[in-house]
């Protein structure tokens, strides 16, 4: 695990790069506390900051070929490094040490592009070939690991964070466009990043430059297509529990410790059985607990620590703490937030590294691949809908979110009944699924001054999808899910950039590639998609309580703009103040203002979930001007740059070569 960073086509001030390549890493030191080291020549500066988890030794970085030629800088883990490895010994490679990083390296220069897709893991690297001076870097398929670029003047720049920028004379800058389309969807489109010219590598993509041209292109694409299934349900459930089984051997190999955070749902749980199963002993698990009753799941994390015998520790979080660590959280998130439950991510994962633990397994991704989300009963209600009477209609709605009792109350049934008769019509082709939360956030898009039209800009991103059109609604949902929300949010936001502001990987047992194959064939094989993930539930009911298997969905959430109105912290009055308001040239200031005065003087349950989520967005914008665009991030969250002797140096400008 590591950040990298890096810096191409340099043509100016030779003698600068070494400065600018260690101010560039020190300001995303959180991500590799553990070693630090760049390569440099007359074309190309890049270095990483490593967290050793594989080969605690020998993995340093960067790290070279045998002759040379070839380095390459790695942030990430690639699970079936093993069997790649016993691959290409049987070609003829000959490897040096026992880490991943070499084996992503010689499977670039054996394979060349043909290696991403068989990479199973969370990656995002850069390869330099120092004889074509050409440099390619990549990302894996589910877009784990961030890795963003800014091409200025013929020169590239890269960075596993956008802070890294910061070092260099880059002016930040909000995308009015950009935003609109975020604040819709709730999580940037696979290369936006809220900021006009700096974009992310999309997932399951790659760059090739050589010095003044440049290509991107898909190694795989996102597709539901059903696999041949298992005849029965009996193999089906066989299937599930053999299959995740191995993902989680898979992601179990670490020369570190591995815990599990356990959220008290049927996802995690599954995680830390298999855990328990596999190591044959106690499971390190942590979670979080809320103050307030309405997000607290501690009941259950308590009953599932029991019935596995795991060794626990919990963080108890209030809205004052959310309030209070906001901005450093989202300092490291660097892209507008839509609800605040990334905070208590960011407290408990310092919580987990305090306690020695540097990698961590979640449940994420089971609900995308299993379709345990609400909107993909959404999309099965909405399709079916002229076809089915008013009765069967009445009974579904009720299935559809089981937390919030709202939906089946009777009183409720009218309106709801009039609220999907009217998105049942698609009035956006391959939207069907998610109009109508399209619709709610473009509320968010009043924040603009000038919004773009945000729909317009998902439908031109779809149409370009080679068979998208061919998918049926419930995997359009699954496709938008997988490229919106999961990658642009839990994953990162939520997850990722969270754990590692405290040097902690993340690793998803249910993203892996053969899970997500098999729950595409099973998914509505043997039930209507109405019971949240049956087959699953399925696979391991005699390995869990009761209780976690009858309950029904409880998403993840926190405290929002109650938080702020009640604890109301020391920055509050600077934070919502008319000059900070003003100095963000993309916001309208008149729609702010109204939309703050409403938030803290009305009851909380007078607040719609839109108008949460708005607040949200606007105070995330006010800090990430403040880090960014003003760049106060430069002294304020990291002005303590890394020692150059601690440095791993290769230095190849003007023909000299030195390693230190």
């Amino acid at each position: 695990m590591c950040g990298i960073a890096g810096l191409y086509n340099l043509s100016e001030h030779p003698e600068q790069y070494p400065r600018l390549i260690r101010n560039m890493l020190a300001l995303i030191k959180h991500r590799g506390p553990d070693q630090a080291g760049y390569y440099v020549d007359d074309r190309l500066a890049m270095g990483a900051a490593r967290l050793s988890i594989i080969d605690l030794q020998a993995g340093d970085q960067p790290l070279g070929s045998h002759d040379g030629r070839y380095w390459i800088c790695y942030n990430g883990e690639v699970y079936n490094y093993r069997e790649l490895r016993q691959e290409l010994q049987a070609q003829g490679c000959r490897f040096r040490t026992a880490s991943d990083t070499e084996v992503v390296l010689q499977a670039w220069i054996q394979w060349r592009e043909a290696c991403f897709a068989r990479f199973n893991g969370a990656f995002a690297f850069a390869i330099y070939d120092s004889s074509e001076a050409s440099l390619v870097l990549a990302r894996d398929r589910y877009g784990k690991r961030p890795l963003f670029y800014t091409m200025r003047d013929g020169q590239l720049m890269f960075a596993s964070e956008m802070k890294a920028f910061l070092a260099l004379p880059i002016d930040f800058a909000f995308d009015p466009a950009q935003l609109a389309t975020l604040f819709t969807t709730w999580a940037p489109l696979p290369h936006q990043t809220g900021f006009k010219g700096i974009e992310q590598l999309p997932m399951g993509e790659y760059l090739v430059v050589m010095r003044d041209q440049h290509r991107r292109a898909a190694y795989t694409q996102l597709d539901f297509k059903a696999q041949p299934a298992p005849a029965t349900e009996a193999e089906a459930v066989e299937q599930i529990r053999e299959t995740l089984r191995r993902s989680v051997e898979l992601r179990l190999r670490s020369d570190v410790a591995v815990g599990v955070y356990l959220s008290g749902g049927l996802d995690s749980a599954i995680v830390t059985s298999l855990v328990h199963e596999i190591s044959r002993q106690p499971v390190r698990t942590f979670s979080l607990e809320f103050a307030d009753q309405e997000f607290d799941e501690s009941a259950e994390q308590r009953q599932l620590v029991e019935q596995l015998g795991t060794l626990h520790s919990a963080l108890r979080v209030s809205g004052r703490e959310i309030a209070e660590h906001f901005p450093q959280a989202i300092f490291h998130a660097e892209i507008p937030a839509f609800r605040t439950a990334f905070v208590p991510m960011f407290l408990l994962s310092k919580m987990v590294r305090e306690q020695g633990i540097k990698v961590i397994m979640s449940g994420e991704g089971a609900d995308e691949a299993f379709l345990g989300y609400g909107i993909f009963k959404d999309t099965l209600l909405l399709t079916d809908w002229k076809m089915i009477d008013a009765a069967e209609k009445k009974a579904k709605l009720s299935r559809l979110y089981p937390y919030l009792g709202h939906f089946a109350a009777e009183e409720q049934q009218t309106h709801l009944m009039g609220l999907y008769q009217q998105f049942s019509v698609e009035r956006n082709p391959g939207l069907l699924s998610h109009e109508m939360r399209f619709q709610n956030g473009r509320f968010s898009c009043r924040l603009l001054r000038e919004p773009a039209d945000p729909l317009a800009q998902i439908l031109n991103w779809i149409a370009a999808v080679p068979g998208y059109a061919g998918f049926s609604p419930v995997q359009k949902a699954q496709w938008l899910e997988f490229k919106t929300l999961l990658a642009g949010y839990l994953l990162s936001t939520q997850g990722e950039r969270m754990g590692l502001a405290h040097s902690v990987e993340n690793r998803c047992p249910f993203l892996d590639p053969q899970v997500v194959a098999l729950a595409s064939a099973l998914n509505l094989k043997f039930d209507d998609g109405f019971n949240e993930k049956y087959l699953l539930k399925q696979a391991f009911r005699d390995r869990l309580p009761a209780a976690v298997i009858a309950k029904g969905k409880f998403p993840y959430r926190a405290p929002d703009s109650a938080a702020f109105v009640t604890y109301q912290p020391d920055y509050q009055d600077w934070l919502l103040a008319d000059s900070t308001l003003n100095a963000i040239d993309c916001i309208n200031p008149a729609f702010a203002r109204a939309l703050v005065k409403k938030i803290f003087a009305a009851r909380p349950e007078q607040i719609s979930t839109k108008e949460n989520q708005t607040f949200i967005f606007l105070i995330s914008l006010v800090w990430l001007q403040h880090y960014f665009v003003q760049r106060a991030g430069l002294t304020t969250m990291h002005d303590q740059p890394l020692d150059p002797g601690a440095f791993r140096v290769i230095d190849r400008r003007s023909n000299r070569l030195a390693v230190v």
